[in-house]
Formats: structure tokens, C-alpha cells, sequence
């Protein structure tokens, strides 16, 4: 459909709804467009603008919009949506092509997601994902393992990082420039990886080199190659000048170096940073005034608006604002935002924002993520396995698969156990529970209740807030709320933990009816979330207060097979959390009950590994091993280290799968077991892939995007961000598991390099014969690394081309890399950006040179240094 421009007129945008009758908009029209639509806003209305709920205004039919709309690895919603791997698993799969499909489809369905809000009347809705304007990818650099949110990026490579980050740019913003399908906002600009308990005072000191070689390459390149419209600055300050009020990021290298025209998004209340606790500014008022004089569009926030006060106290004149508007109000003109509907039908099923093929990519992305670290020959397993043994803390959960940033509603998720149950279907499958673990905590399913009436689910009466009480929308988070004796509502819902009740004021929910457990056993269970209490069988069991818990309170209790075990839950619904009845079936005896079905075993495979509730952003956490998010150690738990002993004890073969978003000590396995796969947070189709990798029935093919470091002993200080001694390319140590490092079940070989000559502008060509050397079909993936000659400040090694080629035995192939002036530069000490003139070693294999059997290697001279500038 044609995008239809904005009559210039008291009606600018045409009402929803109504069919629109101008003719196409020029692609250079967005801007004057956007720019005559402001002109006519009031003051006030300009103010109400600046924030990410930005509200209605229905005199110029202008609906209200959220631009708060997260998409890292799948549409986030309170529906029904794909989840794919996290994106530290799609690293994994070293293929920007397929990057590119997966952003595509996720940007499907959040054009689904808004055709449905504006459908619904529930456009400017938190957390619902209802704008054209993700906000993603994270293209922050995983520095240190110990972040809890580097399982959102691309890994610790700069160069790696833009490729697959342009990549994604392209997938979900579409080929048209002028008409993308949905806007997307690489994030967090800049240098910011942790970690998380200060990133809202922390002034990061990064040397000239470190900016320009490792924080800023993404970056540019998400601009430059990938055409973003939008970029979101970070929490931290850098250099004494907090990032949304930073002049050199925002002024200096993003709107003059690169030639910038889209919009800046502050991070969530990144912009109220400024004032408290950073006290940049002398109050809040001002913080938003410096925010925008320094290049910020859109304000994110939580709070009130007080964007009215700025212009009051002139701080701000109104063209300050038009300047942003007019960015904003383009941006939403060319995704088709102030159309009628947008540019997309809502689909038919609007509970479940689901297109076809989407799953089967999800699935082939999360095979392809798979890292196979270690095979003594027991993989693939054979199809004439009698009897495998499934044990660990990770076997039959569901929540590992999600990662963070995603729905909690997904579509038939499958774990590792229901994964090999299907893959092996003529084997007996064994599930051996283990004791109690943090990652415990699985939504109880719809199959486990029963109404107090008999029938299948739970009853949910609903009750409203009195008029008299603290604030309707979110009484959680604003003191205590009085409720109406009478539910206003009783219905049967099918689970707990989805908003039921699609009122947007908040109200008090009573769950009740019974628990019917599949088995006798014992069993954790208890609430997940905030503003809840469980009573089981008459006894309080459990209770969440205002802020989430994100291991929940779970008590250990016995349950019975088919008897009613009463429940009660009392819950509040506010705007931003929900509660989760969850469960896990532990054993009594772990050891005891693992050795007796080992017996007659083929082979035990053991899920560890963590989970997002662990590892994760800005957590109230503190465990052994974990600290509000982030890691204080590499080292697997110490109950998930005991089992895969006692797994080993058992005298059976052991394959070990880690789950997790980040790297891992996992030497006692690399010196114990088997087979090693790393596994990631693979997505709903998680289980399917990995009994798949473990079966043979796909070549396993990832490859690490992170050091797999032995100890945090190996690393410099969490909160030093100079790169001396970081990642694959300072790192001086031995790792575990070098970047780049990933075993396949069948052998490639690579025929010598053919190096073309390097022409006057630094390019060069780079080809070599790969072929599959072995039996079986699979995915090479061709990495090109160079040496570049010796100067101060220039890595050991660094990635600067990859192919992931598919090739049948016996089968060859040409690959073809072609190398850029950039591509052979390093820095200076002083941030220049030079190919220097000398000798460069080429090396061309499955993984790093002098790390990687088979890697070729040759030799380039570069007759004079070329200055590389923007």
C-alpha cells in the first residue's frame, strides 16, 4: 500500500479508521511533513511529545503512541510471539544472512502487534509492544564475562559485531530507507557492558585507542552501512560527560562524522540520571533541558513529563523542541504510523502474533547456534540407543529456553528432555531430578488445575479498586489500595501469570481451586514476580511483595499423584508486574535415584548451566556466585558442579549441554566428560535443536563469539574498561575455549590462499578451496583472521572476514573475502585509524590461527600506511 502524506490542514493525520485519499509520499517528504504537523501542536502538546508515552491528540488525529517497543530476539509482547536464540546464540551461528531473516520476521510481528494495539484502542501501552520502533539491537561489546547482559549482544568482537548488527539494522527495518518496516535503535551509545549496580553513576575512562578500536566500530557502522533511524545512548558517563548529554558521542561522531538524521532515544530514565544520582545538573527540570540541547530526541522515562516546567523556566525555547518533534513525527510518517492501521492487517488470531515459517526459522537458528566444545567420538549418539539418562537442573525447564527481553508467552516451548523423548523415540528416556537449585521455578501447567467446581482450570475472581484508594493504575507501586468486597468480574482462565483482565487500572485478583500433581514427590513451588501470596491445602506457603523476585519464594512441600491439593492465590495486577505460580519436582536422594537409572544405561546427558533470572539487567539478586544481575564468578554453581560428579561416578559416558548467555569455567567437564555442547538460551525450539545436534541428525557448526575463560582470576578488574588483557585479541592467557573454536562430525579441509594484489585504495581479495573431506553433510564456517605489523596498541589477532558454507562429502568450494583499507587497519595510541604499511599474516580456517588444526595462511605487504577516516 502506497504511503499517504498528511493533508496540511487542522486534520493533519487522517483519523483512524478512515481510508486515506492523497496521493503517495515523496521519500523526501517525511521531514517537511513532520516539520508542518509540529507547527500546529501547542506548547503544551509539543511537551506531552517528549516522552516515550506520548499521548493522543485528537484536534490534529494524532493517535497516542509507545515507542517503548523491545524486539532483541523476538517481538516482546503480553502475547503469544517467535522467540528466537538470544542474540548470543545467534552470534554463535557466525551468519549474518540468517541474522537478517530472523530480524525480518520478528519485524513481521511487531507490525502485527501494532496493527492489533491500534485495533484494540491500546496504542500507548508500557511493555506491550506496540510501536514501529525497536529498541534493538544491543551492539555493546561483551567484554567481560561476569556482565548479566552481554547474553544480549553479539559477542566480544568489534568487527563480528557490526556485520551481524547491520545485518539486523537491515532485516527489521526492510531494503526502503524511506518506508522501513520498523525502525531500529542499536544500543547503548556507549561503552557501556557493565556493570550493572553502577551503571547509573559510573563514569567510564576509556583511552582514545579503546573508543575508537573496540567500543565505536559497531556503532559506526549501524549508521554508516546499516542506515538505523534511531540509536539509544546509555546510563553511563564516559570521559566526565554522562552519554545522553555527551557533546564528542553525540554532536562530534554521530551527527558530524557519521552524518546522522535519525533520532536519540535517552535509555530509561537515563536522562533523570543527570540529576539524581549523577547530580550533573542542578535539578530534574534541568537534566531534560541539557538532554535535548545535547542531541537527545526522546526522552525515556517512567515519571512525570517535565517538559511543560522546562519550557516554563525557559530552559528550553520551543524550537528545541520542534527540531526533536519533527524527527520523531518523520520517523512515524515513514513506517506508515499515522496511516490508518499502519501498513500491516492485524492477523486473524490476535492472542497469538505467530506467522508461518517463523518457528521452523526459529528452530534452524537455534541449530545453528549449537557450539559442539568438546567429542571424544560419543556424538552423534547412536539411533539404536535402548535407554538414555536425562538429569540436571536444566532438563525440563522451560524458562532457560526464553532468555531475557522476551515474551512470556510462547508457543509450545520444548526442553531438552521433551526434545530427546522425540528424537530418540525408540529409546527409554529417563528423567533423574535433582535437589534444589536457583534455577528451580517453572510455571505449573494448565494440566495441573482444577476449579473449585470440577472442571479443568482455575477460578480468577476480580475485584476493583474503591474510588477512595491510592492510584487506580498501580496501586503495587503507590502505596496501599482499597478493593471492593464483590468481584466484578469471575471467570475461568487457563494459567496464572498472563493479564487476564484487559481493564487498564489496576485491581486485586483472588486464583483459587486445585493443584492435581502429574507425580507423588516433592516439589518446590511457590510465587514468582511481585504483589502475591499462595496458601496450599489451608498453610501460607509462599508471598512476593512490591518489587519482582525473580528466583521467586518457593518452599519445599510434599504433593501427591491425582489427590486435590487446595490452593488460594491473592495477587495485584499493576502496569508493570505479574505474578507466576511456578514449581519443580526435586528428588529426595539425588545421588541414589541418579545410579538407579543409570542402571543399563547407554549414556547420561546432563542439562546445567543458568538462566536469565540469574544472569540478567539491574537484578535484586544476591547469591553465591551472583550479585544484582551480574556474575562474581565464572564457575558453575556449586549444586550443578556436584551433579555432573555423581553423573561421572555413575561410571556411564557423560555429555555434558550448558545453558547460559555468557562464558563458563567449564574445565571439570572439558576434563571429564564426553562431549561439551554450549547451548545458549536457545529459544522455544530449544529442546529440538539440541537433541537434533546430539542425534547427528544436524552437523554442529557454531562457533564462540566469547572467550571461555578459565577463571575471573584470568581477567583485569570488572569496572576497568581498558581492553589490555580482554577478549581473544589482548587476552595473553590460555582459555578454555579460544573465540572462534566449535567441533563439527565431519572434517573440512582448506586449499592454499590465494592472495590478489593490493590495490591503491587498500582493497585486497582473498580466496580458498574449501571441502568436506568427510561422511557426513554439514556448515563449515571459513574464518579470516590477520596479523598486522607490529605497533603499539595492535591485537595479537582479529577477525576480519567469516562464511558459513554448507557443503555435501566430498564436495569443494571457492571462498571468495574481500578486504577493505578498514578491514586491514588498526589504531593508534592517540584513537588513528590506519592501515600501516608493512607485512600482514593471513590465516584462513574453522577458528583462530595456531588454536585451529587446518587453518592456511599467507602472506600481504602493504607498500605505503593508509589513513582510514570516517
Amino acid at each position: 500500500m502506497a504511503l499517504a502524506p498528511l493533508a496540511m490542514s487542522a486534520t493533519v493525520v487522517p483519523a483512524v479508521g478512515q481510508p486515506p485519499s492523497a496521493p503517495a509520499l515523496a521519500d523526501d517528504s517525511a521531514e517537511r511533513q513532520a516539520a508542518a504537523l509540529v507547527a500546529q501542536m501547542t506548547a503544551d502538546e509539543k511537551a506531552a511529545q517528549m516522552v516515550n508515552s506520548a499521548p493522543a491528540i485528537p484536534r490534529l488525529g494524532v493517535p497516542a503512541y509507545q515507542w517503548w517497543t523491545e524486539a532483541l530476539h523476538g517481538a516482546m509482547s503480553d502475547r503469544e510471539t517467535t522467540n528466537f536464540p538470544e542474540p548470543i546464540g545467534l552470534a554463535a551461528t557466525l551468519n549474518d544472512a540468517l541474522i537478517k531473516d530472523v530480524a525480518s520476521a520478528i519485524s513481521t510481528e511487531v507490525r502485527a502487534i501494532h496493527a492489533n494495539a491500534r485495533a484494540e484502542g491500546r496504542g500507548g501501552q508500557i511493555g506491550k509492544g506496540n510501536g514501529l520502533a525497536a529498541w534493538s539491537p544491543n551492539i555493546n561489546i561483551f567484554r567481560d564475562p561476569r556482565w548479566g547482559r552481554g547474553q544480549e549482544t553479539y559477542g566480544e568482537d568489534p568487527f563480528l559485531t557490526a556485520k551481524l548488527g547491520v545485518a539486523y539494522i537491515e532485516g527489521m527495518q526492510g531494503p526502503d530507507p524511506m518506508r522501513p518496516h520498523v525502525i531500529a535503535t542499536p544500543k547503548h551509545f556507549a561503552v557501556h557492558s557493565g556493570p550493572e549496580s553502577t551503571r547509573n553513576f559510573a563514569n567510564v575512562t576509556v583511552s582514545a585507542h579503546d573508543l575508537e578500536d573496540t567500543y565505536l566500530p559497531a556503532f559506526r557502522a549501524a549508521i554508516i552501512e546499516g542506515g538505523a533511524g534511531s540509536i539509544m545512548c546509555a546510563y553511563n558517563a564516559v570521559n566526565g560527560q554522562p552519554a545522553c548529554a555527551n557533546e564528542f558521542l553525540l554532536q562530534t561522531k554521530l551527527r558530524k562524522a557519521w552524518g546522522f538524521e535519525g533520532y536519540v532515544v535517552s535509555d530509561c530514565g537515563a536522562v533523570r540520571d543527570l540529576f539524581d544520582p549523577r547530580k550533573f545538573v542542578p535539578d530534574a527540570a534541568s537534566a531534560g533541558a541539557v538532554a535535548i540541547k545535547s542531541g537527545v530526541d526522546l526522552e525515556c522515562i517512567s515519571g512525570p513529563n517535565r517538559y511543560a516546567e522546562v519550557l516554563a523556566k525557559g530552559l528550553l525555547k520551543e524550537t528545541d523542541l520542534d527540531r526533536a518533534l519533527t524527527r520523531l513525527f518523520a520517523a512515524r510518517i515513514r513506517t506508515g504510523d499515522l496511516q490508518p492501521g499502519g501498513r500491516a492487517a492485524a492477523p486473524s488470531k490476535p492472542d497469538r502474533i505467530i506467522m508461518p515459517g517463523h518457528r521452523e526459522l526459529g528452530l534452524r537458528s537455534a541449530e545453528q547456534s549449537m557450539v559442539l566444545l568438546k567429542n571424544d567420538g560419543v556424538l552423534p549418539l547412536a539411533s539404536t540407543a535402548r535407554k538414555i539418562v536425562v538429569t540436571g537442573p536444566l532438563a525440563d525447564s522451560l524458562r532457560v529456553l526464553r532468555g531475557n527481553y522476551s515474551s512470556a508467552e510462547i508457543v509450545s516451548p520444548v526442553s531438552v528432555l521433551e526434545g530427546i523423548r522425540k528424537q530418540f523415540p525408540q529409546a527409554q528416556v529417563i528423567h533423574s531430578p535433582v535437589g534444589p537449585s536457583y534455577t528451580d521455578g517453572e510455571p505449573v501447567p494448565p494440566s495441573a488445575f482444577v476449579t473449585p467446581a470440577g472442571q479443568e482450570g482455575i477460578q480468577a475472581e476480580f475485584y476493583a479498586v474503591k474510588p477512595a484508594g491510592a492510584n487506580a493504575r498501580d496501586p503495587g507501586h503507590h502505596g496501599p489500595a482499597q478493593y471492593d468486597d464483590t468481584p466484578y468480574l469471575t471467570k475461568t482462565v487457563e494459567k496464572i501469570g498472563k493479564e487476564h483482565d484487559p481493564a487498564t487500572r489496576g485491581y486485586r485478583v483472588v486464583f483459587s481451586g486445585f493443584i492435581v500433581p502429574p507425580e507423588t514427590g516433592t516439589y518446590r513451588i511457590g510465587m514468582r514476580g511481585a504483589n502475591a501470596t499462595l496458601t496450599l491445602d489451608g498453610k501460607p506457603v509462599s508471598s512476593v511483595g512490591a518489587e519482582p523476585v525473580p528466583l521467586g519464594d518457593l518452599k519445599t512441600v510434599r504433593l501427591e499423584k491425582g489427590r486435590r491439593h487446595a490452593f488460594r492465590i491473592e495477587a495485584l495486577k499493576t502496569n508493570y508486574y505479574h505474578s507466576q505460580l511456578v514449581w519443580a519436582r526435586v528428588a529426595d536422594n539425588p545421588a541414589a535415584e541418579l545410579n538407579a537409572a543409570a542402571r543399563d544405561a547407554d549414556l547420561i546427558i546432563a542439562a546445567v548451566g543458568l538462566t536469565s533470572d540469574l544472569e540478567g539487567e539491574e537484578q535484586s539478586l544476591e547469591i553465591p556466585g551472583f550479585s544484582g544481575g551480574d556474575r562474581t564468578t565464572i564457575d558453575l554453581p556449586a549444586d550443578q558442579q556436584q551433579i555432573l560428579k555423581e553423573a561421572k561416578a555413575t561410571g556411564k559416558p557423560l555429555v555434558v549441554v550448558n545453558m547460559s548467555g555468557s562464558a563458563m569455567n567449564l574445565g571439570w567437564a572439558d576434563d571429564n566428560a564426553n562431549a561439551v555442547l554450549q547451548a545458549w538460551y536457545p529459544g522455544e525450539e530449544g529442546g529440538t535443536a539440541i537433541a537434533r545436534v546430539l542425534a547427528g541428525a544436524v552437523n554442529p557448526a557454531g562457533r564462540l563469539p566469547v572467550t571461555f575463560y578459565r577463571s575471573v582470576g584470568d581477567l583485569p578488574a570488572f569496572d576497568n574498561y581498558d581492553m589490555t588483557g580482554r577478549t581473544y585479541r589482548y587476552f595473553s592467557g590460555r582459555p578454555l575455549y579460544p573465540f572462534g573454536h566449535g567441533l563439527s562430525y565431519t572434517t573440512f579441509n582448506y586449499g592454499p590462499l590465494q592472495l590478489g594484489s593490493v590495490g591503491r585504495n587498500g582493497d585486497v581479495t582473498v580466496t580458498t578451496r574449501l571441502t568436506n573431506s568427510g561422511k557426513r553433510p554439514g556448515d563449515e564456517v571459513a574464518q579470516l583472521y590477520l596479523r598486522f605489523p607490529t605497533a603499539p596498541g595492535n591485537p595479537h589477532v582479529a577477525l576480519r572476514g567469516f562464511k558459513r558454507v554448507n557443503l555435501a562429502p566430498g564436495e569443494s568450494r571457492n571462498v571468495v573475502f574481500q578486504l577493505s583499507a578498514r578491514d586491514l587497519s588498526t589504531v593508534s595510541l592517540e584513537g588513528d585509524r590506519r592501515a600501516l604499511a608493512g607485512v600482514y599474516q593471513v590465516h584462513v580456517g574453522g577458528g583462530q590461527p595456531e588454536m585451529t588444526a587446518g587453518v592456511v595462511s599467507g602472506r600481504l605487504r602493504l607498500k605505503r600506511q593508509i589513513d582510514v577516516t570516517e
